[in-house]
């Protein structure tokens, strides 16, 4: 998407990275054919890039960038790794949280979909583990990537993207897998921001995980800790640690977003620096 936006432009590539992108005024007709699910890339108008040069990965939104047609076919899936499988299902339940775990609208619709998604993704993604050239699995995981992010779960509703945001940070310092970052940050930042977000957080326990007895803030530590071993359960380590990083550098994750401008984050721009802080220590 970046480069079918800076073949036409004649100015110095980087800078259509300016304003997210939104600045951007034409590119190069795109199609899609889906080999790795996650992203929903061949469905959306998103794009994310990396530059190490300069130590930045950045996502850029523009109409121009939908493609024409995209192209899914399971079988174009069976060869990825172990690894890969379990970072595209990871990849594609947080998208879905970032849209869902926030605060009622009482858009109904929007939960009973996204929870669907949810639901799918913990019946089907340990399967495509085990059984990797299941074409009904991999079919369905695969079109679940691309529905947990086309724009139609988030239509309407208040958004997150804050485990998105800092992930990118822990990507650029340590050179972690994206779901590797979300997988560590999300359970983290559910914990710290569990208050803010309880109400969604109760629905999410009851409904996707089946939790309804106790108290409020067990049934919150439980619908968490359940997330985590999903998170574990497709291969992905959900502590630094575990990926080698004994003291993570919460000084520099900070410096990176505050040179991004992202120093007011979440669904109520309430996830500031000494909120990332409290998260990275609970990494």
């Amino acid at each position: 998407k970046f480069m079918a936006a800076a073949i036409p432009f004649d100015k110095e590539p980087w800078l259509l990275m300016e304003n997210k992108g939104a600045d951007i005024r034409q590119a190069l007709p795109l199609g899609a054919l889906v080999t790795l699910p996650a992203s929903g890339s061949e469905m959306n108008n998103r794009a994310i890039i990396s530059r190490k040069a300069v130590r930045v990965k950045r996502a850029m939104m523009n109409d121009c960038f939908f493609p024409r047609f995209a192209a899914l076919d399971p079988v174009k899936t069976y060869t990825l790794p172990e690894k890969q499988i379990g970072n595209g299902v990871v990849d594609t339940f947080v998208h879905v949280l970032e849209q869902y775990l926030t605060y009622p609208v009482n858009g109904k619709v929007q939960d009973r979909l996204s929870e669907g998604l949810l639901l799918l993704l913990i019946e089907e993604g340990p399967k495509a583990l085990v059984d990797p050239k299941n074409y009904d699995v991999r079919a369905n995981l695969m079109w679940c990537a691309t529905v947990g992010l086309n724009g139609l779960i988030g239509a309407g509703v208040p958004q997150d993207w804050a485990a998105h945001r800092a992930g990118y940070e822990l990507t650029v310092l340590y050179g972690l897998d994206h779901a590797q970052t979300l997988a560590v940050l999300v359970p983290a930042m559910l914990k710290v921001r569990a208050e803010i977000k309880k109400q969604k957080l109760l629905q999410y326990g009851e409904r996707i995980w089946g939790i309804s007895s106790g108290t409020e803030a067990s049934r919150i530590d439980a619908a968490i800790d359940k997330t985590r071993a999903f998170f574990e359960s497709m291969g992905l380590r959900t502590c630094l640690k575990h990926y080698g990083i004994q003291d993570v550098d919460a000084d520099g994750v900070i410096k990176l977003l505050n040179e991004h401008g992202l120093t007011r984050m979440g669904e109520n721009n309430d996830v500031t620096p000494d909120t990332i802080r409290e998260i990275l220590k609970l990494c």
